[in-house]
C-alpha cells in the first residue's frame, strides 16, 4: 500500500508540473519569428553591450553580437520590425553596418576602445 501511495504521489507531481510547464509563456522564437544575421562593426565588450541594448525594441526577441566575426544574429517578429530598422538603430548608437554608417559625432563620442577601423 505504501508503494501504491508513493507511486500515485509521484504521478500526481509529474502531471501537475507538466501542466504548469505548458502554461508558462516566454519570449521564445515561434512560427512568426525570423532570424537574420548582419555585420556590425565594433571591438569590445562595451560595443557588444551597446549593440545588443540598441536592439532591445518591440519585435526583437533576441540579439547577440559576436566580437570576432562582427556579426549580430537577431531573432525577431517581422510583422513588428524590419532588418532595415534594426540596422538604423545600431548605426544610431555609433556602430556602422554594411548598409548604414554611424554619424561621425556619435562615433567620436564612443570610448576609445570602441573606435574601430572605418576605412571600408
Amino acid at each position: 500500500m505504501k508503494k501504491f501511495k508513493a507511486l500515485m504521489t509521484i504521478m500526481l507531481v509529474l502531471i501537475i508540473s507538466a501542466g504548469l510547464r505548458a502554461q508558462t509563456t516566454s519570449k521564445t522564437a515561434g512560427p512568426a519569428t525570423k532570424t537574420e544575421i548582419f555585420k556590425v562593426y565594433g571591438n569590445c565588450d562595451m560595443c557588444k553591450s551597446r549593440i545588443e541594448t540598441s536592439l532591445k525594441i518591440d519585435g526583437v526577441i533576441k540579439a547577440e553580437w559576436d566580437q570576432k566575426t562582427k556579426m549580430v544574429s537577431v531573432t525577431f517578429d517581422p510583422s513588428k520590425v524590419t532588418v532595415d530598422e534594426m540596422e538604423k538603430r545600431v548605426a544610431g548608437v555609433g556602430h556602422d553596418t554594411e548598409k548604414y554608417k554611424a554619424v561621425n559625432d556619435v562615433y567620436e563620442k564612443l570610448p576609445g576602445c570602441c573606435h574601430y577601423d572605418r576605412a571600408k
